[in-house]
């Protein structure tokens, strides 16, 4: 049985029938406009990335971050594709901004028919006997509780899901915050634990950074707290690594593409802090998180640069589990 609880928000921007459901939140120095989940109107209805907080722009310091990293959709298309000067994005790959997607719980127990849990999106149906595809559309069976809750410079996601088949049952809770008086937004997550199951699972950000409309140009760099190590490096014509520091070496354009895990860092929460800038546009961002990091990778084309920080989730039946990702939107001089 399919349920889905209605906003309790003041202030939604966009009629449902006018599009995807919109609100906006600011302060005295940024302003982000953010999609609010909804299984009809939504802009957002994959079954891969979390449905919460997706991020449509933020205005900061006269520069625009996020917005579309694609330029169409397709129902048809499995993860992206070129279609001559556009790109075509499929239905789970085609969200925005800083997005968070959860591992999987339950899917090699659930045979085919049963069901499996997404955190964020809901309980899913497994077809077959098929290993897991994140880019794989899945049946929806419930989309839980949602509710989102706005204050002027703020909104809470909360979302209730109970899957008995499986085991799995959690509330999930997001709150995107800008920080007073800063050009700051904090993404604060809470997942309390509310099945028989323990949950052990992985989360990260996919971090689509889309800034003032353009993807990485020639001298945009990524540095990080620690010396960057790799297993395969990139292409040094596109990108290379420099110490702590990835720089590029030239605007990536038609199918250029900048792909590669990232190790070299330790157990120290110092190391869970990530700097991009793009000095071409005068402008740049960091993000800070406030656990170690399990894994990290790089992925960027043409229209954006995307630094992937992986946290480790174990959550006992009864606890929960915290963690927040502070964005900060600077320019450069």
């Amino acid at each position: 049985m399919r349920s889905f609880v209605g906003y309790m928000v003041a202030g939604v921007i966009a009629a449902r029938a006018a599009g995807p459901p919109v609100a906006e939140i600011s302060n005295s120095k940024i302003t982000a406009s953010v999609y609010l989940p909804d299984p009809v109107n939504g802009f957002y209805q994959g079954t891969r990335f979390d449905w919460s907080g997706v991020v449509r722009s933020i205005e900061a310091n006269g520069h625009r971050y996020y917005g579309p990293w694609f330029t169409k959709r397709s129902d048809t298309v499995r993860d992206f594709i070129y279609d001559g000067e556009d790109i075509v994005a499929g239905p789970c790959s085609s969200t925005m901004g800083p997005a968070d997607e959860f591992r999987p719980l339950g899917y090699d127990a659930a045979g085919p028919g049963a069901t499996f849990v997404k955190i964020g999106v809901g309980t899913l149906k497994r077809p077959d006997e098929k290993p897991y595809d994140a880019f794989r559309l899945y049946a929806i069976a419930d989309h839980g509780k949602w509710s989102v809750k706005r204050r002027d410079d703020a909104i809470e996601f909360r979302q209730i899901l109970r899957d008995d088949s499986s085991g799995y049952a959690y509330e999930y809770s997001k709150t995107l915050r800008l920080v007073k008086g800063k050009s700051e937004m904090e993404l604060s997550h809470r997942l309390k634990n509310l099945g028989k199951n323990p949950i052990e699972t992985q989360v990260y950000n996919h971090n689509f950074l889309v800034l003032d409309g353009k993807g990485p140009q020639a001298g945009t760099t990524v540095t990080l707290p620690f010396a960057i190590r790799t297993t395969r490096k990139p292409d040094p014509a596109l990108a290379v690594v420099e110490g702590s520091k990835v720089v590029y070496q030239k605007t990536l354009a038609g199918k250029d593409v900048v792909f590669f895990p990232i190790t070299g860092f330790g157990d120290s929460v110092s190391d869970h802090e990530i700097r991009i800038e793009n000095r071409a546009l005068q402008a740049g961002m960091s993000i800070r998180g406030d656990k170690p990091l399990a894994s990290m990778s790089l992925w960027s084309i043409r229209s954006n640069v995307s630094v992937e920080p992986f946290v480790a989730v174990s959550v006992a039946p009864g606890k929960e589990f915290r963690w927040t990702n502070t964005y900060s939107y600077y320019a450069i001089p």
